[in-house]
């Protein structure tokens, strides 16, 4: 009875300490604060005459140990990345400028991380209009092989935001040259996808140009995608 008693006891102490607890927990993806999504950045520091200083913010995700602030210049697609374990960071950007920023989230004991949405904003400047944020193109995804439909059609996608919210038109650039320079559409603004002839085994090249209501215009940068 009493080695019964034993050997249960040790059993109930291997199981305990030698048990299985599984993955560590995956962070989770931040939740970004400022600058707001689709402003203008008005309360940056003084560098100089070209520059300002701001700081990011963001909410505390869950099981993160550090955060990587990405913040890309949109003009000329250039990031500056900065590592910390706080929800905040500095740093000095050109102004009248647009950009586009996320943060990811790590674990130091998981190898998964995480992704906040990307957000965009204009450096405050001299400017008293903006030209619209450059489209993000979303579909298809650029370096992707994709399946044309029954009408041998590929759906085009992207995303557009103004700080002034006077978007005009977009119009849209696709062929089998890079930079493509034939124009096979224009839609107004809440219209953001287009359906576009290809055939099999061809790559393609797209961007869009946005245009505001001023006559300001920004480029989406070029995309490309194969049809099997």
């Amino acid at each position: 009875m009493i080695r019964n008693i034993i050997r249960l006891s040790i059993l109930a102490l291997l199981v305990s300490c030698g048990g299985d607890d599984g993955p560590p927990p995956a962070p989770q993806g931040a939740l970004l604060v400022f600058p707001e999504e689709n402003s203008e950045c008005t309360t940056g520091t003084d560098v100089n005459q070209f520059s300002t200083q701001v700081t990011f913010r963001w909410m505390p995700s869950e099981n993160t140990d550090t955060y990587t602030l990405s913040v890309v210049n949109l003009d000329s697609n250039v990031p500056q990345n900065v590592s910390t374990t706080s929800t905040s960071a500095s740093l000095t950007i050109t102004k009248g400028t647009p950009y586009a920023w996320t943060v990811t989230s790590r674990n130091s004991d998981s190898d998964q991380v995480a992704s906040s949405e990307t957000w965009l904003f204009y450096n405050a400047g001299s400017e008293t209009t903006y030209a619209p944020f450059p489209a993000q193109l979303v579909k298809p995804v650029s370096g992707s092989t994709i399946q044309m439909d029954i009408a041998n059609e590929v759906l085009l996608e992207w995303s557009g935001a103004d700080v002034d919210n006077d978007i005009d038109s977009f119009e849209v650039f696709f062929s089998e040259t890079n930079p493509p320079t034939t124009t096979v559409g224009t839609t107004n603004s809440s219209t953001m996808e287009l359906s576009v002839s290809v055939s099999s085994g061809t790559i393609y090249y797209w961007k869009v140009v946005t245009t505001d209501l001023e006559g300001n215009t920004s480029d989406s940068g070029v995309f490309d995608f194969k049809v099997l």
